[in-house]
Protein backbone atom coordinates (compact mmCIF):
# COMPACT_ATOMS: atom_id res chain seq x y z
CA UNK A 1 0.00 0.00 0.00
CA UNK A 2 1.06 3.47 -0.49
CA UNK A 3 1.27 6.75 1.69
CA UNK A 4 0.59 10.05 1.56
CA UNK A 5 3.82 10.08 4.15
CA UNK A 6 5.80 9.63 1.46
CA UNK A 7 4.95 13.20 -0.04
CA UNK A 8 3.02 14.64 2.79
CA UNK A 9 2.17 14.81 5.97
CA UNK A 10 -1.68 13.02 6.07
CA UNK A 11 -3.64 13.73 9.11
CA UNK A 12 -5.01 10.32 9.58
CA UNK A 13 -8.22 11.90 12.04
CA UNK A 14 -8.40 14.23 9.25
CA UNK A 15 -9.20 11.82 7.04
CA UNK A 16 -11.64 9.67 8.80
CA UNK A 17 -12.92 12.14 10.12
CA UNK A 18 -12.72 11.69 14.01
CA UNK A 19 -11.45 13.53 16.82
CA UNK A 20 -8.15 12.82 18.36
CA UNK A 21 -9.57 11.48 21.33
CA UNK A 22 -12.12 9.40 19.30
CA UNK A 23 -12.72 5.74 21.02
CA UNK A 24 -11.34 2.80 19.27
CA UNK A 25 -14.87 1.41 18.48
CA UNK A 26 -15.88 4.85 17.09
CA UNK A 27 -12.44 4.74 14.32
CA UNK A 28 -13.60 1.28 13.73
CA UNK A 29 -17.18 2.07 12.53
CA UNK A 30 -15.74 5.03 10.57
CA UNK A 31 -13.42 2.89 9.11
CA UNK A 32 -15.66 0.76 7.65
CA UNK A 33 -18.06 2.75 6.49
CA UNK A 34 -15.45 4.97 4.56
CA UNK A 35 -13.89 1.69 3.16
CA UNK A 36 -17.15 1.05 1.65
CA UNK A 37 -17.75 4.11 0.23
CA UNK A 38 -14.56 4.62 -1.45
CA UNK A 39 -13.73 0.80 -1.96
CA UNK A 40 -12.63 0.70 -6.22
CA UNK A 41 -15.29 -1.65 -6.79
CA UNK A 42 -17.92 1.09 -5.60
CA UNK A 43 -19.14 1.96 -9.52
CA UNK A 44 -20.69 5.04 -8.07
CA UNK A 45 -18.16 6.65 -5.03
CA UNK A 46 -14.83 4.37 -6.12
CA UNK A 47 -11.70 6.26 -5.78
CA UNK A 48 -8.62 4.07 -5.13
CA UNK A 49 -6.71 7.04 -3.93
CA UNK A 50 -9.00 7.83 -0.76
CA UNK A 51 -9.74 4.07 -0.44
CA UNK A 52 -5.86 3.96 0.60
CA UNK A 53 -5.38 6.57 2.72
CA UNK A 54 -8.54 5.17 5.11
CA UNK A 55 -6.38 1.94 5.53
CA UNK A 56 -3.25 4.00 6.13
CA UNK A 57 -5.39 6.03 8.71
CA UNK A 58 -6.92 2.64 10.21
CA UNK A 59 -3.99 0.91 10.47
CA UNK A 60 -1.99 3.86 12.66
CA UNK A 61 -5.16 4.88 14.58
CA UNK A 62 -6.25 1.03 15.59
CA UNK A 63 -3.43 0.32 17.41
CA UNK A 64 -1.86 1.55 20.60
CA UNK A 65 1.90 1.75 19.62
CA UNK A 66 1.60 3.06 15.82
CA UNK A 67 -1.59 5.99 17.46
CA UNK A 68 0.72 7.10 20.09
CA UNK A 69 3.76 7.56 17.47
CA UNK A 70 1.17 9.56 15.26
CA UNK A 71 0.27 11.91 18.35
CA UNK A 72 3.43 12.56 19.42
CA UNK A 73 4.25 13.64 15.79
CA UNK A 74 0.84 15.88 15.29
CA UNK A 75 1.22 16.79 19.09
CA UNK A 76 -1.66 15.85 20.11
CA UNK A 77 -2.51 17.23 23.93
CA UNK A 78 0.08 20.16 23.49
CA UNK A 79 -0.27 23.30 24.53
CA UNK A 80 0.14 25.16 21.33
CA UNK A 81 0.97 28.55 23.03
CA UNK A 82 3.42 26.62 25.08
CA UNK A 83 5.72 24.55 22.64
CA UNK A 84 8.61 22.71 24.53
CA UNK A 85 12.19 21.47 23.37
CA UNK A 86 13.20 18.02 23.98
CA UNK A 87 16.15 18.62 25.78
CA UNK A 88 18.49 16.29 26.15
CA UNK A 89 16.51 13.17 23.78
CA UNK A 90 17.12 15.37 21.40
CA UNK A 91 20.97 15.53 21.66
CA UNK A 92 20.70 11.50 22.43
CA UNK A 93 18.99 10.95 19.08
CA UNK A 94 21.29 13.63 17.24
CA UNK A 95 22.79 11.63 14.53
CA UNK A 96 20.83 9.13 14.61
CA UNK A 97 18.69 9.79 11.35
CA UNK A 98 21.76 9.53 9.33
CA UNK A 99 22.21 5.81 9.53
CA UNK A 100 18.61 5.24 8.66
CA UNK A 101 18.85 8.09 5.89
CA UNK A 102 21.36 5.59 4.49
CA UNK A 103 19.69 2.38 5.22
CA UNK A 104 16.69 4.03 3.40
CA UNK A 105 18.64 4.63 0.24
CA UNK A 106 20.41 1.05 0.99
CA UNK A 107 16.77 -0.39 0.48
CA UNK A 108 16.02 1.58 -2.40
CA UNK A 109 19.14 1.08 -4.75
CA UNK A 110 19.32 -2.64 -3.82
CA UNK A 111 15.31 -2.83 -5.14
CA UNK A 112 16.59 -1.40 -8.18
CA UNK A 113 19.70 -3.01 -8.69
CA UNK A 114 17.36 -6.15 -7.92
CA UNK A 115 13.94 -5.40 -10.08
CA UNK A 116 15.17 -2.65 -12.06
CA UNK A 117 11.99 -2.41 -13.99
CA UNK A 118 9.70 -2.53 -10.39
CA UNK A 119 11.95 -0.48 -8.87
CA UNK A 120 9.64 1.14 -6.38
CA UNK A 121 8.46 0.06 -2.75
CA UNK A 122 5.33 1.43 -0.22
CA UNK A 123 5.58 2.84 2.74
CA UNK A 124 3.58 -0.26 3.79
CA UNK A 125 7.50 -2.59 2.83
CA UNK A 126 9.33 -0.21 3.73
CA UNK A 127 7.64 -0.13 7.43
CA UNK A 128 8.15 -3.96 6.99
CA UNK A 129 11.63 -3.53 6.53
CA UNK A 130 12.59 -1.20 9.04
CA UNK A 131 12.78 -1.24 12.53
CA UNK A 132 11.66 2.67 13.02
CA UNK A 133 8.79 4.41 14.47
CA UNK A 134 6.38 6.58 12.14
CA UNK A 135 7.88 10.12 13.10
CA UNK A 136 11.36 8.97 12.38
CA UNK A 137 10.11 7.34 9.12
CA UNK A 138 8.46 10.79 8.19
CA UNK A 139 11.35 13.11 9.18
CA UNK A 140 13.87 10.74 6.94
CA UNK A 141 11.43 11.02 3.94
CA UNK A 142 11.55 14.36 3.84
CA UNK A 143 14.48 15.04 4.07
CA UNK A 144 15.37 12.64 1.48
CA UNK A 145 12.77 14.03 -0.93
CA UNK A 146 14.23 17.52 -0.44
CA UNK A 147 17.22 16.80 -0.92
CA UNK A 148 16.01 15.22 -4.71
CA UNK A 149 17.40 11.02 -3.43
CA UNK A 150 14.54 9.70 -2.96
CA UNK A 151 11.00 10.43 -5.72
CA UNK A 152 7.05 9.11 -5.68
CA UNK A 153 5.66 7.32 -8.31
CA UNK A 154 2.44 8.13 -9.51
CA UNK A 155 1.07 5.53 -7.02
CA UNK A 156 3.23 7.32 -4.55
CA UNK A 157 5.41 4.58 -3.46
CA UNK A 158 8.99 5.20 -3.24
CA UNK A 159 12.27 4.78 -5.55
CA UNK A 160 15.60 6.19 -5.22
CA UNK A 161 17.10 8.54 -7.86
CA UNK A 162 20.08 9.29 -9.38
CA UNK A 163 21.29 11.62 -7.41
CA UNK A 164 20.58 9.18 -3.84
CA UNK A 165 22.62 6.34 -6.14
CA UNK A 166 25.54 8.78 -6.56
CA UNK A 167 24.80 10.37 -2.49
CA UNK A 168 25.20 6.40 -1.69
CA UNK A 169 28.36 5.97 -3.97
CA UNK A 170 30.45 8.46 -2.97
CA UNK A 171 29.11 8.42 1.05
CA UNK A 172 29.24 4.53 1.29
CA UNK A 173 27.87 3.35 4.46
CA UNK A 174 29.21 0.34 6.47
CA UNK A 175 26.97 -2.43 6.99
CA UNK A 176 27.48 -1.88 10.72
CA UNK A 177 25.77 1.36 10.63
CA UNK A 178 23.16 0.44 8.08
CA UNK A 179 21.99 -3.09 9.39
CA UNK A 180 20.79 -2.95 13.03
CA UNK A 181 17.89 -0.60 11.20
CA UNK A 182 16.82 -3.50 9.22
CA UNK A 183 14.54 -6.73 10.38
CA UNK A 184 15.77 -9.85 10.73
CA UNK A 185 12.57 -11.00 9.19
CA UNK A 186 13.19 -9.11 5.99
CA UNK A 187 16.57 -10.00 5.41
CA UNK A 188 16.78 -12.20 2.30
CA UNK A 189 17.08 -16.28 2.89
CA UNK A 190 21.20 -17.28 1.97
CA UNK A 191 21.30 -20.32 0.31
CA UNK A 192 24.02 -22.32 1.48
CA UNK A 193 27.11 -23.33 -0.98
CA UNK A 194 26.98 -26.62 -2.44
CA UNK A 195 30.23 -28.75 -0.34
CA UNK A 196 33.05 -28.30 -2.80
CA UNK A 197 34.11 -31.76 -4.34
CA UNK A 198 36.65 -33.52 -2.55
CA UNK A 199 40.44 -33.63 -4.23
CA UNK A 200 41.27 -36.11 -6.49
CA UNK A 201 44.11 -38.82 -4.83
CA UNK A 202 47.37 -38.67 -6.86
CA UNK A 203 47.85 -41.21 -9.63
CA UNK A 204 50.62 -43.14 -7.40
CA UNK A 205 47.54 -43.81 -5.04
CA UNK A 206 45.10 -44.88 -7.57
CA UNK A 207 47.85 -47.26 -9.37
CA UNK A 208 48.04 -48.56 -5.95
CA UNK A 209 43.75 -49.31 -4.78
CA UNK A 210 43.79 -51.13 -8.47
CA UNK A 211 47.19 -53.41 -7.53
CA UNK A 212 45.26 -53.91 -4.32
CA UNK A 213 42.29 -55.04 -5.75
CA UNK A 214 43.90 -57.05 -8.29
CA UNK A 215 45.79 -58.86 -5.62
CA UNK A 216 42.25 -59.80 -3.77
CA UNK A 217 40.94 -60.71 -7.26
CA UNK A 218 43.37 -63.41 -8.28
CA UNK A 219 43.51 -64.96 -4.47
CA UNK A 220 39.59 -65.21 -5.32
CA UNK A 221 40.24 -67.37 -8.72
CA UNK A 222 43.22 -69.72 -7.17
Amino acid sequence: MSSPLAGKFQDHYEVLGVETNAELSTIERVHSELSQKFDPRNPETGDAEKWETVQLAFEVLSKPDTRKSFDTLKGVGEDKNNPKFSGMEFFEAFGRDTSLRSAMLCILYDRRRSRPLAPSLSMRHLENILTVASDQLALVLWYLKQRGFVSSDDKSSLQITVEGMDYLEANRPTAEAVMPWIKPSALAAVTAPSPAPAPAAPPEEIDARRSKVDRILSRGTN
